[in-house]
């Protein structure tokens, strides 16, 4: 991960906490994927998934999130629910915290989309 990169999730990761979300775990990592954060939302599991685009000539940091990068979220969060029990019972969702080229500055609110998608 780039030390940009990694500078987005920390700013996402603090915007999640600055919400009363619990983040758990940051980085998780399995042989089909990688979830950038997964955070408890009241009683919901979230997965987000962390995207930044530096560049306006390109798609979107949103957009990015096509469904080939979808499955190996879904495939990462199948191996976090069976390597923790615990979590098994709570309700699940998918969101996605995206830093656009003009919300670049550390002053500005990142893109977030609630249930970006669904399994």
């Amino acid at each position: 991960m780039s030390m940009q990169g990694a500078g987005f999730e920390n700013r996402a990761a603090a915007w999640v906490q600055q919400r009363g979300w619990q983040v758990l775990l940051r980085n998780f990592r399995c042989k089909v994927g990688e979830i950038d954060i997964i955070a408890l939302d009241g009683e919901c599991l979230v997965f987000i998934e962390v995207r930044s685009r530096g560049n306006p000539r390109f798609a979107g940091a949103a957009a990015s999130v096509d469904r080939r990068k979808q499955r190996r979220l879904l495939g990462a969060a199948a191996c976090f629910l069976r390597a923790e029990p615990a979590c098994r019972h709570r309700p699940c969702r998918f969101d996605v915290i995206a830093f656009e080229p003009r919300q670049s500055a550390a002053d500005r609110e990142p893109l977030w989309i609630r249930s970006a998608f669904t399994a």
